[in-house]
């Protein structure tokens, strides 16, 4: 919020929405401006009703039966009772649907900006910021959503996002006709396979060069290059951000090309952009792989994460 003063304070504007930028969600924002016209509302605040395994990843908050939320709401007890609809305290024996942070909706502009300079010395959205403007008595309203959110704030998270994207029809639909993704054209050839690639539940990105064995259960990105016999599974390959010509790759035949080399394995990883990955290389990840960080790669909750351009000689195995 901080960050965007110069952009919010030169603007005239009768509604501010501020998102959060580790989340993926499917959500028609009007709806939200419409429950909040109607809430008479300083603040609205969006809410996603969670189960008590999931509410540990949440501010959990109490509402009332007017859909508003009172002073003092939020509470970091996260092994007690749980606060549910209509204001009602539970033990987590009762599993009720609770109200979990997921977005918010300003009304005026001064909205903005008080909480920014009530605490100049804070950074967090609730804490310190939404806290000052609930706790003030003013009206803030919570907007029950019911769709599709999802976290992808660490690796853990961001990775199951994206390769349940390859399922047979995904909670994140990106074939919607009525909830279409837009994303930057690249005007790149269309992918091309060589050799029988197997390829079962994929997504694989324009101007993609195949000749693998195997491709089952991954993404693969733009301009991506995958060598002969190799298998990727549940994988995250990003792609690369240029091609390599077969003149620069003949001139350097010391050097590993980018992208996916020959005889390889890659299971349970992500990829970065414009990785080296050279011949019979193996990556299997796994939770019995502990966090590591390496020149080249780092392992977090037993997703192996070969860097951005990193190079993993031939014959290196991450298993």
């Amino acid at each position: 919020m901080r960050q965007s003063r110069k952009h919010y304070e030169r603007q005239d504007y009768d509604y501010v929405l501020i998102l959060s930028g580790d989340r993926s969600y499917h959500m028609d924002f009007e709806e939200m401006v419409k429950h909040h016209i109607a809430q008479e509302a300083d603040l609205t605040i969006a809410c996603l009703p969670v189960d008590a395994r999931d509410a540990t990843s949440f501010g959990i908050m109490k509402v009332n039966d007017k859909g508003y939320i009172p002073a003092s709401s939020k509470t970091q007890n996260r092994t007690a009772a749980r606060l549910g609809q209509r204001g009602q305290w539970y033990t987590p024996k009762t599993r009720p649907r609770l109200y979990g942070l997921h977005g918010y909706l300003y009304f005026q502009p001064q909205g903005v900006e008080r909480p920014v300079r009530s605490a100049p010395g804070c950074y967090g959205l609730w804490r310190g910021n939404h806290t000052a403007t609930i706790e003030s008595g003013r009206k803030v309203a919570a907007y029950q959503y019911d769709g599709y959110w999802t976290d992808i704030g660490t690796i853990c998270s961001f990775f199951e996002a994206n390769i349940e994207l390859a399922d047979h029809i995904p909670s994140f639909n990106l074939f919607d006709n009525n909830r279409m993704i837009y994303t930057r054209g690249r005007m790149l050839p269309p992918a091309k396979f060589y050799g029988g690639t197997l390829v079962n539940r994929a997504l694989i990105a324009e101007g993609s060069i195949i000749h693998a064995r195997q491709i089952e259960g991954s993404v693969i990105g733009i301009r991506s290059r995958i060598g002969e016999n190799s298998v990727i599974k549940d994988a995250i390959v990003m792609g690369n951000d240029y091609y390599q010509t077969l003149q620069e790759i003949a001139l350097n035949p010391d050097q590993i090309p980018m992208g996916v080399g020959q005889n390889c394995h890659i299971e349970h990883a992500i990829l970065d952009k414009d990785c080296r990955i050279g011949n019979n290389v193996v990556i299997k990840g796994g939770d019995h792989l502990p966090d590591t960080d390496a020149e080249a790669y780092c392992i977090r909750d037993g997703i192996v994460v070969v860097k951005k351009g990193g190079i993993l000689p031939d014959g290196t195995r991450i298993m």
